[in-house]
């Protein structure tokens, strides 16, 4: 372990602030990945700013009659919380699918989004890596990638997100609020996460100090038709080898509106309008899935390993649709 020092905060202006006088500093609330990656000397920060003591940890009415999701909340009261299993029971599924009970117990919302992949080469500082160390190279193209990517993938990367929530999130059209250096903002949550480009070292939209305060849900949860499909090696903590979050708003058995986005093949959850737009207006069926599944995986590509995720994933959306129309049962 590297040496750091630690301060703790009560103040966003004040944690903000502390960002300025560091090298390299870091925020930490639950720390379940943070800690992690300084283990594994994968990040060294100089300073840690404990932002537990802000007043971001309230689950309660949001905008437009959505909620409102505290950045420090846990993963484990967001789940269990009654009005998101009552409205955005997709949401809740997704959490309660990722890592284990003790780690959703630690795990913040906000701490949720900022999770960096699993990719084994980004934990191997042995090894070259962009996302670790931009310039170096990419061992996982032409390495063991069976975890990989499959959409949306450079030359230079081919990690994925790692995120449940986030999948639920996505097909959800949350928002995340931000404060930092220049005030209050707001980030649709399609363009929060960045697909790796030349800059695979950059996980997302936020600016150098900026503090996730909170994530706003519409007022649509899809609660009667969803589903959250993972497709992992084993029951518990294990990432996504393909997750789909599938919602549907339906008129008997005619889809009104569609939500389709897959986790564990991307840089970020991947959401593709196009599928939706195949599926919006068209009768439940299991051609249509397929139509749908078919477009969503127009143009993967698998690396070696990780080809099986190609046909894997069509699957898994046919599937994931069929329960959301009620053709399955959800379970």
């Amino acid at each position: 372990m590297n040496r750091f020092t630690y301060v703790s905060v009560t103040d966003p202006q004040a944690a903000i602030a502390e960002m300025d006088e560091h090298d390299s500093p870091k925020f930490i609330a639950g720390g379940t990945n943070l800690l992690d990656l300084m283990k594994e000397n994968v990040e060294r920060p100089d300073h840690l700013i404990d932002i537990n003591h802000l007043a971001f940890n309230k689950i309660e009415d949001g905008p437009d009659g959505g909620l409102r999701l505290g950045a420090l909340v846990t993963n484990a009261d967001t789940a269990w919380n009654e009005q998101v299993e009552q409205r955005y029971p997709l949401l809740s599924k997704a959490i309660l699918a990722g890592a284990s009970a003790q780690l959703r117990n630690m795990a913040t919302n906000g701490g949720n989004l900022m999770q960096r992949t699993r990719c084994y080469y980004f934990y191997d500082t042995a090894t070259p890596c962009n996302k670790r160390e931009p310039g170096s190279g990419c061992s996982a193209i032409g390495g063991y990638n069976r975890i990989l990517a499959i959409l949306g993938t450079s030359e230079d990367c081919i990690a994925t997100h790692p995120s449940d929530m986030c999948v639920a999130l996505a097909a959800l059209n949350a928002t995340v609020n931000i404060t930092g250096k220049n005030g209050d903002r707001s980030i649709p949550f399609a363009d929060f996460h960045r697909l790796p480009g030349d800059r695979p070292d950059l996980d997302n939209t936020l600016d150098a100090g900026d503090i996730v305060t909170s994530i706003d849900l519409p007022a649509n949860g899809f609660a009667k038709n969803f589903e959250y499909l993972k497709v992992r090696d084993r029951a518990s903590y294990a990432f996504a080898l393909v997750s789909v979050a599938a919602a549907l708003e339906l008129e008997g058995t005619h889809i009104k509106e569609a939500r389709l986005v897959l986790g564990g093949v991307a840089h970020k959850p991947w959401r593709n309008a196009d599928a939706e737009a195949v599926l919006n207006g068209q009768e439940a069926t299991i051609e249509n899935f397929e139509k749908a599944a078919a477009l969503v995986l127009e143009g993967a590509k698998g690396y070696g390993d990780n080809d099986f995720k190609i046909e894997l994933a069509k699957r898994a959306i046919v599937r994931a649709l069929k329960t959301a129309a009620g053709m399955e049962e959800n379970v």
